[in-house]
């Protein structure tokens, strides 16, 4: 068996999924925090709107992000003028696994940032600290075994996501064929074997998540 064939999808889905991770750092876990404000304006909808790819269909999403990120489309049409492309693209697999994985990082997020003593928090108030100093150094830390396990998750979810890749990323062989792409195309060419062995790998990595979280579960306990 030519190697390549497993390591090629097996290294761009750990590419796809390295740039998801810096998205949903930057992007999901504000995102967390806004959402376990009250006084947020229409949180119901924004809650709404980051928990749909839970519930509905993923190859559904991928056409509607499609419509969206296309060359014709309401974002699409502004990024093409400056010659930047999703569709196809390996941009568009980042996009796939970030929206597939963001509501199985918020939502757990936000709880456990919404069930952190607000005792401690208003501590940190009175002793001037702002609300952004207090989550980034008191919040934050405190409940770092939650974050690292969210970010498992939702990295996990980004690595088998299927639906919205094949919508944006085409599956296009030596592209974007993620290992998941992978495995549907060896199984629709009848090559078992190779199906069998990407399978393989993805259940060595889901073991090493499960291991990862149990890990961070345990940790969780303790503090």
């Amino acid at each position: 068996m030519d190697f390549s064939v497993i390591v090629d999808p097996l290294f761009l889905s750990f590419k796809t999924v390295g740039f998801s991770l810096a998205l949903f750092i930057v992007l999901g876990i504000p995102l967390s925090y806004l959402l376990s404000k009250d006084f947020l304006p229409y949180k119901w909808f924004w809650e709404t709107l980051v928990t749909i790819p839970l519930i509905f269909p993923p190859i559904a999403i991928g056409f509607l992000l499609l419509l969206l990120l296309g060359k014709k489309g309401w974002i699409g049409s502004y990024f093409y003028a400056f010659d930047i492309r999703f569709i196809f693209e390996f941009k568009g697999l980042v996009i796939a696994g970030f929206i597939a994985g963001l509501p199985l990082m918020v939502k757990p997020l936000q709880s456990a940032i919404e069930a952190f003593p607000k005792a401690i928090s208003e501590a940190a108030y009175i002793g001037g600290k702002s609300k952004l100093h207090t989550f980034l150094y008191v919040v934050l830390p405190c409940i770092k075994p939650s974050v690292m396990a969210t970010l498992m998750i939702a990295s996990a979810r980004a690595l088998g996501e299927v639906g919205i890749t094949l919508m944006l990323g085409g599956n296009i062989i030596g592209k974007t064929d993620t290992i998941s792409l992978a495995i549907y195309n060896a199984v629709f060419d009848g090559d078992y074997e190779l199906a069998m062995a990407l399978s393989g790998v993805l259940i060595f990595i889901s073991v090493a998540v499960f291991m990862g979280l149990h890990y961070f579960q345990k940790k969780a306990k303790l503090i």
